[in-house]
């Protein structure tokens, strides 16, 4: 190798057995090992993540984007695609493809008695409005690759005038 190898790799390429994972916790329902494999790379419209869900548990709400699209890559395992309010049976091999809107509101969870592993990949859409059926709840996000990033989660009906505190 040249010695500008080491740093190409160090841009361009993540293992995903080997790098390091945040164990994740919310509640009762919500478990998983997950990263961020895109972060500190060269990307710049694509993220990734990988996560391994323990069986009964789910790794993030029923939501739903208004601007990015995400792939799931079922690894290893099995469980159920929860999908415009549908439960779809998914194993390992499986490529799952959402487009945004509201037609496919989506959650993965596993409900098999063996840990799920999958890969998620999403454009970078910037500014992006997520959406949250079972809660009510919204986020809106912009700018989060620059030094000022902007992010509210609220729930609908909460908010105000459009002239509020304008004039």
């Amino acid at each position: 190798m040249s010695p500008a190898a080491p740093s190409l790799r160090d841009r361009l390429i993540r293992n995903l057995d080997e790098i390091p994972k945040a164990h994740r916790i919310r509640g009762t329902r919500v478990e998983s090992l997950w990263a961020r494999l895109a972060e500190g790379t060269a990307a710049r419209k694509l993220g990734a993540t990988v996560d391994i869900v323990p069986p009964g548990k789910l790794s993030c709400p029923y939501h739903l984007h208004h601007a990015q699209e995400e792939m799931f890559v079922i690894l290893a395992g099995s469980g159920t695609l929860r999908v415009a309010g549908e439960m779809i049976p998914v194993k390992a091999g499986d490529v799952i493809f959402i487009p945004p809107g509201a037609e496919y509101p989506h959650q993965i969870l596993n409900t098999s008695d063996a840990p799920l592993k999958y890969l998620s990949v999403s454009t970078q859409e910037d500014p992006e409005i997520c959406e949250y059926p079972d809660s009510g709840k919204f986020m809106a996000e912009a700018g989060l690759a620059t030094s000022r990033p902007f992010e509210a989660i609220h729930r609908q009906g909460t908010g105000v005038d459009y002239w509020d505190g304008e004039a």
